[in-house]
C-alpha cells in the first residue's frame, strides 16, 4: 500500500494544519507497518505532551515472536544471533547460561559512536521507528523491551546518540547501541535541555536497568532506524525550505518586474511533468492581481532570466525528487530491517540483509540534489535583484550606493553557501569500505548520506532567507505600487521581523531572524501549492 499522504490532507505543505490538529490529540496508537509520514512529522516535533501506545495487534505479534525465540533456545539448536556469535564469529556456539551476557556485551561493545549528539527530533524518530520495527513481531524481543522504549519516548527522555559511527549496513549499529545502552543503565539522556545519566533517567520513570534475553541486543542494534530518522527529519525540514523558496521566488518576480507569462498552464501541460505544472500554478496564484505586474504589462520585455522564468521547471523537478524520497523513506519506516528475522508460525530464523540501507542512501542522495538546487536557484535570484541592469532597482538594493553597500555582501554569503552545497550534494551512497573483517564487504554509507542533508537544508534555508529580505526590499522600493493580495501578508511577516534597509547596519541579525522563520515554517504557510502525496 502506498502512502496516501505526506500530511493529513495529502501534501507536505500543510504543516500549520498538522501542528494545530496534533496538539489537540493526547494519545496516538502506533500501528507498525501503517505509520504515515504526517504521524512521523508530528512525533519528531512533539515536546512530550502527547503519549504514544502500541496497538493490541502489535503487542500480540511481539509476544508470539518472543515465544518462538524461547522455544528455539529451549531446543538448543544453533541459530544466528540467538545462541551464536556475530558477524565473522557466527560459527561460535554460545552456551545457554551465557546468552544474557552475549546480548549485554553486544550492546556495550558496539557503543562506539563519536561526534556531536543527534538532534532531539532525530532521536524521537529513531525510538519511534525502532518500536515500530520491533512491533511487527519478527524480531523476537519481549514486550517489555518495546514498552521500555515507549516509556523513554513518552517521557521525552532521549538517549544521547553521537551522530558519527555508522556505515549504514548490518544496521546503524553504533547509534542504535547508544540508544540501547540507556535501557541497560549506560550512557546519558537529555530531558528538556538537561543532560543526565541513564540510570537516573530510568529512575524518573520508575524503571530499573534491563537484563536482555536471547536475541534482544541484536534486534535492538540491527536496523536502519538512525539513517532513516536522519533522512526523514531532513525531508520534513526541506519541505519548509521548498515552500518558502516558492514564496520567495514569487516575491522576486514582482521585485524584479518580471512577467507572469512563463507560468501559463498551457506551457507546462505541453511538457507533461506534474510537478512543473503544480509549481507553475502556485506562482500564478501568488502573483494574481499584482499592481506591480500590471504596471509593466506592455513594457516590451520579451523574456526574463532563467532564475525567474524557469522556476516551475527547476522547482517542479525538485518537488519530484522530494516526493520520491518521501515514498522510499515511508516504506523504510514501516519495514522490518533487523537480522535475523523470526517467523513465529514455524519457529524459523531467517538470515538476510534487510539492515542494508541502500534504499535510504539513494533517497538521501537524491534529496540532496533537490535541496542544493533550491538554494542554487534562490541565490541566482538574489544576484539578479542586486544587479540594477537586470532588476531596474537601485544598485545593491539601497539608496545612496557607495556610501552604503546594501545587499552586496549578503549575496556573497548566499553564493558561499550555494557553492558549499555543491560539495555536500556529492553522493555518499556510491562509497563503500568493507567492515567486520570483510564479512560486511559492501556498505551503503546511508547514515552519512542522511546526516549531511541537515547541512544542506540549513544552507539553503539561509539562502532563501536572504532572498526574502532582498525581494521585500525590492517590493518596497517600487512603492506606491504594491504586490499581490497573496503576497502582501508575506511582506508584513517579513517587516514584523526585519525593518526596511534604508542605510547600512549590522546585517547578521536580520539574516538570522529570517533564517529562523524559514526553518520554523513561517513562510511555508503562505505557499498555495499542493504537491502530490508521494504514492
Amino acid at each position: 500500500m502506498a502512502p496516501r499522504s505526506l500530511s493529513r490532507q495529502g501534501d507536505p505543505a500543510r504543516i500549520k494544519q498538522l501542528s494545530r490538529q496534533d496538539v489537540i490529540m493526547s494519545k496516538v496508537t502506533l500501528v507498525p507497518g501503517s505509520l504515515t509520514l504526517d504521524q512521523l512529522r508530528a512525533i519528531a516535533r512533539m515536546d512530550g505532551s502527547r503519549q504514544l501506545e502500541l496497538g493490541s495487534d502489535a503487542r500480540a505479534a511481539v509476544e508470539r515472536a518472543a515465544a518462538s525465540v524461547a522455544r528455539i533456545v529451549e531446543r538448543g539448536e544453533p541459530a544466528y544471533g540467538i545462541n551464536t556469535g556475530f558477524g565473522r564469529l557466527a560459527q561460535t556456539h554460545i552456551p545457554r547460561d551465557q546468552l544474557e551476557q552475549l546480548q549485554r556485551n553486544l550492546v556495550l561493545s558496539h557503543s562506539v559512536g563519536v561526534g556531536a549528539p543527534m538532534r532531539d527530533e532525530v532521536v524521537r524518530l529513531i525510538l519511534t521507528l525502532k518500536i515500530a520495527s520491533l512491533g511487527r513481531g519478527h524480531s523476537g524481543v519481549r514486550l517489555e523491551v518495546v514498552e521500555a522504549l515507549l516509556a523513554l519516548l513518552n517521557a521525552d527522555l532521549l538517549p544521547v546518540i553521537p551522530e558519527k559511527g555508522s556505515v549504514g549496513a548490518s544496521g546503524d549499529l553504533a547509534p542504535l547501541a547508544h540508544m540501547s545502552a540507556v535501557l541497560l543503565g549506560f550512557g546519558e539522556v537529555t530531558s528538556g535541555g538537561e543532560r543526565l545519566p541513564a540510570g537516573e533517567a530510568l529512575s524518573r520513570i520508575g524503571r530499573e536497568p534491563m537484563r536482555l534475553a536471547a536475541k534482544e541486543g541484536l534486534a535492538l542494534l540491527n536496523g536502519t532506524q538512525a539513517s532513516t530518522a536522519l533522512a526523514l527529519v531532513a525531508l520534513f525540514d526541506a519541505e519548509r525550505v521548498f515552500e518558502s523558496a516558492v514564496v520567495a521566488g514569487a516575491l522576486s518576480i514582482d521585485a524584479a518586474a518580471g512577467t507572469v507569462k512563463p507560468f501559463d498552464a498551457r506551457i507546462h501541460a505541453l511538457r507533461g511533468h506534474r510537478g512543473q505544472s503544480v509549481v507553475a500554478a502556485a506562482y500564478r496564484t501568488l502573483l494574481e492581481d499584482s499592481q506591480i505586474n500590471r504596471s509593466h504589462h506592455k513594457c516590451g520585455k520579451v523574456q526574463d532570466p532563467y532564475s525567474l522564468r524557469c522556476q516551475p521547471q527547476v522547482m517542479g523537478a525538485c518537488l519530484g525528487q522530494m516526493e520520491q524520497a518521501a515514498r522510499v523513506l515511508w516504506i523504510e519506516a514501516n519495514g522490518v530491517s533487523d537480522n535475523p528475522l523470526i517467523i513465529p508460525e514455524t519457529d524459523e530464523v531467517l538470515s538476510g540483509g534487510n539492515f542494508h540501507a541502500e534504499p535510504v542512501g539513494f533517497a538521501a542522495d537524491n534529496l540532496a540534489l533537490a535541496i542544493a538546487e533550491i538554494g542554487a536557484l534562490s541565490e541566482r535570484r538574489i544576484a539578479l535583484l542586486i544587479d540594477s541592469s537586470f532588476s531596474g532597482l537601485p544598485p545593491f538594493l539601497v539608496e545612496e550606493g557607495g556610501l552604503n553597500s546594501g545587499f552586496m555582501i549578503a549575496q556573497v554569503t548566499a553564493a558561499a553557501l550555494a557553492s558549499e552545497n555543491k560539495l555536500f550534494a556529492h553522493p555518499a551512497s556510491i562509497d563503500s569500505l568493507p567492515t567486520s573483517a570483510n564479512q560486511e564487504d559492501h556498505v551503503s554509507m546511508a547514515t552519512f548520506a542522511a546526516r549531511k542533508l541537515h547541512t544542506l537544508v540549513d544552507n539553503s534555508a539561509t539562502i532563501v532567507a536572504i532572498e526574502l529580505l532582498a525581494a521585500a526590499q525590492g517590493i518596497d522600493l517600487r512603492a506606491p505600487l504594491t504586490t499581490s493580495q497573496r503576497l502582501q501578508p508575506v511582506m508584513r511577516a517579513i517587516r514584523e521581523r526585519v525593518a526596511f534597509y534604508d542605510q547600512d547596519r549590522f546585517f547578521a541579525p536580520d539574516i538570522e531572524a529570517m533564517r529562523s522563520a524559514v526553518r520554523q515554517g513561517v513562510f511555508a504557510e503562505y505557499s498555495p501549492h499542493r504537491p502530490a502525496d508521494g504514492g
